[in-house]
């Protein structure tokens, strides 16, 4: 399951939500043990057909939720596994009640539902917490340590004949920027267009901290003439975005984009090469614009080579 596009920020919102949820969760369960075990009367929440929604867990995920957790297919599936739980839960209540003897077969029902709501929101945990483990501490976009293999499984799909482009970004005059603002501005320029960019891409779209002002995009199930119809938008919308420093005249920073399709028979670097490359013709034919790789370009040298 794939981490939706999320800022540091929203990573650690999300997983403390959770943390939180799970709490209450643990708490109800212990509630229903003793009610189950000392035949109490049941809370009448927990034996409506609602159920899941009443608990103070259901609560969370219902009515509040980790919002940034809503496009992340793990989260779908701890909502199904908890509706089930409760069912089962219910079940047993009721059983207990009415003085019914409650059946191996029907706690082993409750239990299995109960693990396996607990594998589905660890899982979702794990995959917050190496989230943040590699994000890019300025940006909050997903950093090189595992963008390769992203990439290559990525590339499992296009070989599956599901189309892939990948598009490296670079802002445009960067250092003129530094040199004119200062560092704490270049940074915060980063950092608005690097945002900017993950909340306008689709939620399985992943954007990586390639170095420096430069990003590599990932834009799976998308072909190069669709990638360079989302991407061109992206460079008239980032160019209009303002940014300010003290005592001076808000200002503006374009960007460039070279653009490939992550090819199913070449070598995952292979292609970051070529997107590299049409890269360095945006620059070179004036910057503000995407270029789409071409077979003309093969002896070019990559953006970041020629900077060097």
């Amino acid at each position: 399951m794939a981490i939706p596009n999320l800022s540091d920020e929203l990573v650690r919102v999300a997983l403390k939500e959770l943390e939180q949820a799970v709490y209450n969760h643990d708490q109800w369960a212990e509630t229903l043990y003793g009610t189950l075990i000392c035949r109490l009367t049941p809370d009448e929440r927990d034996i409506s057909s609602d159920a899941h929604h009443n608990c103070r867990f259901g609560q969370w995920y219902y009515k509040v939720g980790a919002v940034g957790l809503r496009n992340h297919p793990g989260f779908g599936e701890i909502g199904l596994e908890h509706e089930r739980m409760h069912r089962y839960a219910t079940s047993l209540l009721r059983a207990s009640t009415e003085g019914v003897p409650i059946s191996t077969k029907d706690y082993e029902r409750f239990v299995t539902a109960l693990k396996r709501l607990h594998l589905e929101i660890a899982t979702v945990q794990h995959e917050l917490e190496g989230a943040l483990l590699n994000l890019d501490p300025l940006t909050g976009t997903p950093n090189r340590v595992g963008m390769l293999s992203s990439l290559r499984e990525q590339q499992e799909y296009v070989r599956r004949k599901q189309a892939c482009a990948i598009v490296m970004m670079d802002l445009d005059h960067f250092k003129s920027v530094n040199d004119k603002y200062g560092h704490l501005i270049g940074d915060k320029v980063l950092i608005g267009f690097a945002h900017y960019v993950m909340a306008h891409l689709r939620p399985y779209d992943k954007v990586f901290r390639y170095g420096g002002e430069e990003f590599l995009i990932c834009l799976p199930n998308t072909d190069a003439q669709t990638g360079c119809d989302i991407v061109s938008r992206l460079t008239k919308e980032l160019a209009s975005l303002p940014f300010e420093a003290e005592g001076k005249v808000a200002f503006h920073v374009t960007v460039s984009f070279g653009l490939t399709a992550l090819e199913p028979d070449i070598p995952v670097e292979q292609s970051i090469d070529r997107a590299d490359k049409a890269l360095y013709v945006a620059k070179a034919r004036g910057r503000n614009r995407v270029v789409v790789w071409d077979a003309s370009m093969k002896e070019l040298p990559a953006e970041h080579e020629a900077a060097s």
